[in-house]
């Protein structure tokens, strides 16, 4: 032949794909793999042509080949196929090698779902795979097969492809993920793991000591999964006593310690995980939200620097830009989120973002929408803040009050729940009181919870009991260095004519974050109050202080 096949595969073998590919434009418009009578030469071609195109991700193109390959493959009489017997090209040991056989077929289909993965077009992959015998299958097979079942929300058979996946390797650790997510127990993961010895007489999974950390690995992301959070965390913790410096396990907590709003514990794992590896994109959207919450903008502006300088093409990255722009250009910081939902339809951090943005530029219903998707994926406690707030945003009480109990049911021993349903009763008069026995109740539950503590000092405020107030608040001051903390403080002493405590704690909230606006417009009526001006005079919003700082405290639980 004029141009040798296994050069091809020799280059690609090297890395060298582009080179491979010049190539394999050659081999196949040779005068051999034109010729209509052998049209192996052509099939084997294409499929070496779609691999170079393949690895340079030029994933059209390569689906583009690889179904031509298919199409000359049909073409080749049987016994021409078992007379030459299997070729160099099939190099696969998975149960798709196919004596006999020019290509392997089944691999050039999970060739061309994967290249329709990359393009986002999952149902045409999920048609792919389905054309593949069952037999035939590898673990690579299942595990996308699995993910695709899951995207088009076929659970049932996501479900059963993703055991198949932990029956032949319990050690596919995003399968354990997908079926504690998918509501399969800790028992019936486990319980996969396979018993009988193996051909080499050894048993494949040590169900010693040695071995328990992938129980409890198993354990936590089921905890998580149901929304046990606390329990969660500490079984990662016990983890990661075994495994110092695992940076899966960092990123893993810090995620769940952003949700639950212990974000100062957060930012430090996920710095220690950025310490360990700083080219880590994974979760680091999350980690951007934290410092936007913090208004630490000189890290989050060199976050960002970093993330697109590692891989622009992530969701996360533009989920950080898009957190990076909104105090800048709301219109273009939602324009990045529905950027990372687009590469990726099930980035939920992608879908909040995008809800707490479209609620900030008052398109209420649109935000429900973003709310409703993040909630599909995966429910956790910042995708039903989300709804209720902006429920209550469009006055539909019922609706509010309906989702923050579904949240009370999902998460039974989660404070931050309890404080939602506490909310709803808040926004109406008549309401005040339950409002108060739910907040009282969040703060039973997690006595360090100061979203609880400063809902229900804003209560006694409404309610004429400053006093009570103050010293519900101060009892935070010894464990909370927390801005938002330090303005309700100097908003209920400004109320009292107490101006000089006012201007000491407008003064702390401004030291800790310069950023804070409430705190700058407080600061500046309280000034004009010890002037004896009307601070209602010159600016006519000015006696929107409480409900600004609300909002930022709101904004925070959202985020």
């Amino acid at each position: 032949m004029e141009v040798p096949k296994d050069q091809i595969a020799t280059l690609l073998e090297h890395g060298l794909y582009n080179s491979a590919q010049m190539l394999g434009c050659f081999l196949v418009s040779s005068p051999a793999a034109i010729a209509e009578s052998v049209p192996h030469l052509k099939t084997e071609g294409l499929v070496l042509l779609g691999d170079c195109f393949f690895r340079e991700r030029e994933y059209r193109r390569a689906i583009h080949s690889y179904k031509q390959a298919l199409q000359y493959y049909k073409m080749i009489p049987k016994q021409n196929m078992t007379s030459r017997g299997s070729l160099t090209l099939n190099r696969s040991s998975s149960p798709n090698s196919c004596n006999g056989s020019v290509i392997n077929e089944n691999e050039v289909k999970f060739k061309i779902a994967s290249s329709h993965c990359f393009l986002n077009e999952n149902k045409a992959a999920l048609v792919e795979m389905e054309g593949i015998p069952n037999k035939a299958r590898n673990l690579a097979m299942n595990l996308l097969l699995g993910k695709l079942y899951r995207v088009s929300r076929h659970s049932r058979a996501a479900v059963a492809i993703y055991k198949e996946c932990i029956r032949h390797c319990p050690y596919i650790l995003e399968a354990i993920t997908a079926l504690a997510e998918l509501g399969s127990t800790a028992k019936d993961i486990i319980s996969l793991f396979p018993q009988t010895p193996n051909r080499s007489g050894r048993a494949p999974f040590d169900h010693t000591d040695s071995s328990r950390w992938l129980q409890r690995y198993v354990e936590a992301q089921c905890c998580m999964a149901s929304n046990d959070y606390k329990g969660g965390l500490e079984l990662f913790a016990d983890l990661l006593q075994r495994f110092p410096n695992n940076t899966h396990l960092l990123l893993e907590m810090a995620k769940v310690e952003a949700i639950i709003g212990k974000n100062d514990e957060a930012i430090m794992n996920f710095e220690k995980a950025r310490s360990i590896d700083p080219y880590i994109i994974t979760y680091m959207d999350e980690y951007a939200m934290l410092l936007k919450l913090k208004s630490d903008y000189p890290k989050l502006n060199k976050l960002v620097h970093d993330l697109l300088n590692i891989d622009p093409a992530r969701p996360e990255v533009f989920v950080a830009l898009s957190v990076l722009w909104e105090r800048k250009d709301e219109k273009k910081s939602l324009q990045y989120a529905e950027q990372s939902i687009r590469i990726d339809e099930r980035h939920i951090p992608g879908y909040i973002m995008k809800g707490n943005l479209l609620l900030t530029m008052k398109r209420a219903e649109a935000a429900v929408s973003a709310f409703r998707a993040a909630q599909e994926l995966r429910p956790d406690i910042r995708s039903y803040q989300g709804l209720v707030h902006t429920y209550l945003a469009l006055s539909k009480i019922k609706e509010a009050l309906y989702a923050s109990r579904e949240a009370m049911k999902a998460m039974p021993q989660s404070a931050k729940a309890l404080k939602l349903v506490g909310d709803v009763h808040a926004s109406n008069s008549s309401g005040r009181e339950k409002a108060k026995k739910f907040y009282e109740s969040a703060l039973r539950l997690e006595p360090g919870y100061l979203g609880a503590a400063l809902a229900l000092a804003e209560l006694h405020v409404i309610e004429g009991r400053n006093g009570d107030a103050v010293s519900l608040l101060e009892r935070y001051l010894k464990d909370w260095a927390d801005d938002s903390l330090h303005v309700k403080l100097a908003q209920v002493f400004a109320a009292t004519n107490m101006l000089q405590e006012a201007l000491s704690h407008y003064q702390a909230a401004l030291r800790l974050n310069t950023q804070n606006e409430a705190a700058k417009r407080g600061l500046e009526r309280l000034e004009k109050q010890m002037k004896g001006v009307d601070p209602d005079a010159p600016e006519e919003d000015e006696d929107n202080d409480v409900e600004d700082a609300d909002g930022d405290q709101d904004e925070t639980e959202l985020l």
